[in-house]
């Protein structure tokens, strides 16, 4: 009828048009800037490398994981960075679970055999290093119905596209 309407609420039977103010593209495929200056950048970075998988993801679990703090503990009795549970720490080889380097690169091989695991499917490696990937593959690779890792997985999955300088719907 020639009106424009603006909204955030999602009403069934109306037609929405998707609007973006400003380009994207511009940010590049990962901005820089985003990852290099974060703490332990340089440390995210080797082991991003070391394992082949992306530091932008490594940075998105840490932010929800520790909020990088390399001494957090959790309730459960994850510990560090990347809150890696004492025998994950164990089997990827960390010795001092609460150095961050020891911490990151266990992280980053365990995140690296999730994303194998599941076939770089990003939603459902995230999923299992949450709930563990028992929890995925039991109920046929789909992420679990845990209230915790149905708010954890979007979580992290919307940090890692806002420090890829992506939209928070763009695929991964």
């Amino acid at each position: 009828q020639g009106v424009y309407v603006l909204s955030n609420v999602h009403r069934p039977g109306r037609h929405y048009e998707k609007v973006i103010r400003e380009s994207l593209a511009q940010a590049g495929p990962v901005d820089a800037q985003l990852v290099t200056g974060r703490p332990y950048a340089d440390l995210v970075a080797a082991a991003a490398q070391a394992h082949g998988v992306p530091q932008a993801l490594l940075h998105a679990l840490i932010k929800a994981e520790s909020g990088y703090n390399p001494k957090a503990r959790s309730p459960k009795g994850a510990q560090g960075l990347m809150q890696l549970m004492p025998d994950t720490a164990r089997e990827m080889g960390v010795k001092d679970v609460l150095d961050p380097q020891d911490n990151l690169q266990g992280g980053a091989r365990y995140l690296k055999r999730m994303l194998t695991l599941f076939d770089n499917d990003i939603t459902l490696a995230v999923a299992a290093y949450n709930a563990g990937p028992e929890a995925v593959l039991s109920r046929g690779r789909v992420v679990p119905p845990f209230a915790e890792t149905r708010r954890y997985v979007p979580n992290v999955l919307n940090e890692y596209r806002r420090l890829q300088g992506l939209a928070e719907d763009a695929p991964l």
